[in-house]
């Protein structure tokens, strides 16, 4: 994914790839699905760590393929991006909201001076001073090499590591509490197999000026690699660095938009024992496709993978945004599925233990929080509170589960004594429990459990347009157009319909698709979640198909039917 500009007071991202149809979509699917024989051995990167001098391996750095502290503590990311550079004014408040919100990691954008305004040292060496203060581990990453070779505004590689060497003495010290992530995105889809080359010479050129730092380095394609450089060079780049204190970061998008594409990925650097996390990613469906961020949550808690999402606010662009108008108390959807939802920062991340994260001995668990109490239920949420629980440290967050006979799933998480649970289904019974958790990750008893039957769905006006926008063998792009005909907007809807030729959604932008057999349903994305008076949204798809192609004729939504248009 990447950033472009028109000012330098905000930033948006789109999608690099164009338009999603046909043979594209085809290579990039089997272009992530490649396992590139040869490339990543993990026999070779066991003998090559050992080998390094474990005099280099201080404050944060890479041990076994892991990122750990000096204590040999493992820190698993988990935290978001902010835009200091375009919004400087902002960074003291937000970087104390982001902690505020549980997260125990941030990556801040700077820039070189070859794009935007450089950040000068003193103003570098405030932002490690307010990470410190708000107990965050601080990713500092060179913004301007965002797409070179594509964008002809970018930078090199080379000006970012002359950058991070002009700021050799701010940086000197901290190597407990900052990473050098030398460029953001660095190469476009332009040749990228000239990203490998620049790549081992900035990180050759930081360790000769001296640099201990544990070093991240970007993929190509914009960051999503979906022709695979990264992954096939990984090992002759991490080589490069003589302390093997390097971290790769892939960035994902839309580019990963199935839960195997995303696990693929991410496995073959772990069974290679190559350093790597989600340096940037999104939820939120676009044009282009829906990016699974819930694989990617959850392999990276699985794995033991850091992520940072995209991004904390001011996108020009809003639907990256995490709050709105870098507010926490308004999260927008994407930023309550990141904060407080399975696999999400209030239920995963642990502090560093540089800030005394974890609290080494404790082995006490907090007491079960109180019976929770449900209002505002709707047909699709219900809001839950309940009593705080207590803890010799401190709580540091609680999970909220849903209770099945002897089958529990986490739904939700939070940092404060209530959460909303959402994606419920109407006219159905729930039952919903709490566990609180401290910093060392002990977690309580269960809460006394409590019953929730969600309101029945309300029939609303509606009118469907359906329309087949391209094909080709074997596949094509639909397009479906809801209409909202009544006085009110509609929200949080629900739409299905039938296939009758056996017909296939594969990816869907502006909503997610459900599929069994021919019955499709498909759920809103963020930015469609609400259909105003009047309006309409519009979801876009690409389906496989046999010979027949027949639209669908009838429509309802939340169990109402819809008229065609």
């Amino acid at each position: 994914m990447r950033t472009t500009r028109s000012t330098t007071t905000s930033t948006a991202r789109t999608h690099p790839l164009g338009n999603p149809l046909g043979t594209l979509l085809t290579r990039l699917a089997a272009l992530l699905g490649l396992v590139l024989v040869g490339a990543l051995c993990p026999a070779v990167a066991l003998a090559q760590d050992q080998a390094r001098s474990p005099a280099l391996a201080s404050g944060l750095h890479i041990s076994d393929g892991r990122l750990v502290e000096r204590n040999g503590n493992d820190f698993v990311m988990r935290g978001v991006n902010h835009a200091h550079t375009w919004y400087p004014g902002r960074t003291q408040q937000s970087l104390a909201d982001i902690k505020a919100m549980g997260a125990n990691a941030v990556r801040v954008v700077l820039a070189d001076g070859h794009r935007w305004s450089a950040n000068s040292p003193s103003d570098v060496a405030n932002v490690i001073t307010q990470c410190k203060a708000d107990r965050l581990i601080c990713v500092l990453e060179v913004h301007d090499t965002t797409g070179y070779g594509e964008d002809s505004a970018a930078g090199t590689l080379d000006q970012a590591a002359d950058y991070w060497i002009g700021l050799k003495d701010v940086l000197a010290g901290q190597e407990d509490y900052i990473i050098v992530n030398i460029g953001n995105e660095p190469w476009g889809n332009t040749d990228p197999a000239g990203w490998t080359a620049p790549t081992i010479a900035a990180v050759k050129k930081l360790r000769a000026a001296g640099l201990q730092h544990t070093i991240m380095v970007d993929a190509p394609n914009w960051g999503q690699d979906w022709q695979g450089v990264m992954k096939a060079n990984a090992r002759s780049v991490y080589d490069a660095d003589s302390t093997g204190n390097l971290i790769f970061s892939i960035h994902m998008y839309s580019v990963f938009d199935t839960a195997a594409k995303v696990t693929d990925y991410l496995n073959t650097f772990v069974d290679a024992k190559l350093p790597l996390l989600i340096g940037e990613f999104g939820g939120p469906a676009d044009q282009y496709g829906d990016p699974d961020e819930d694989t990617m949550m959850a392999a990276g808690q699985q794995l033991g993978l850091g992520y940072l999402a995209w991004s904390w606010s001011g996108n020009t662009d809003p639907i990256l945004d995490l709050t709105l108008d870098f507010d926490p108390t308004r999260l927008s959807s994407w930023g309550k599925r990141i904060f407080n939802g399975v696999n999400g920062i209030a239920q995963t991340a642990k502090e560093a233990t540089v800030f005394g994260g974890g609290t080494p001995g404790d082995t006490r668990a907090p007491t079960a929080p109180g019976a929770p109490t449900a209002s505002a239920v709707t047909a699709t949420s219900a809001t839950l509170t309940w009593a705080a629980a207590t803890d010799d440290v401190g709580v540091t967050g609680y999970d909220v589960v849903r209770i099945s006979g002897t089958t529990e799933t986490a739904v939700a998480a939070s940092t404060a004594t209530g959460a909303t649970v959402t994606g419920l289904t109407a006219n159905t019974a729930y039952t919903f429990a709490v566990y609180a958790r401290d910093a060392a990750g002990n977690r309580s008893a269960r809460s006394t459990a409590v019953n929730v039957t969600t309101a029945g769905a309300p029939a609303v006006a509606c009118a469907v347009g359906y329309r087949v926008v391209g094909e080709w063998p074997g596949g094509f792009q639909g397009e479906i157009t809801l209409r909202n005909p009544g006085s009110t907007p509609i929200s949080g809807w629900r739409l299905a319909f039938a296939f009758a030729d056996g017909q296939a959604v594969t990816s869907m932008w502006g909503g997610t698709a459900a599929q069994s057999g021919g019955s499709v349903t498909v759920t809103p994305a963020a930015y469609t979640s609400t259909v105003p008076a009047g309006g309409s949204v519009i979801v876009g798809f690409i389906g496989s198909k046999g010979a027949a192609n027949t639209a669908p004729t009838a429509f309802t939504l939340n169990g109402g039917a819809c008229s065609t248009v």
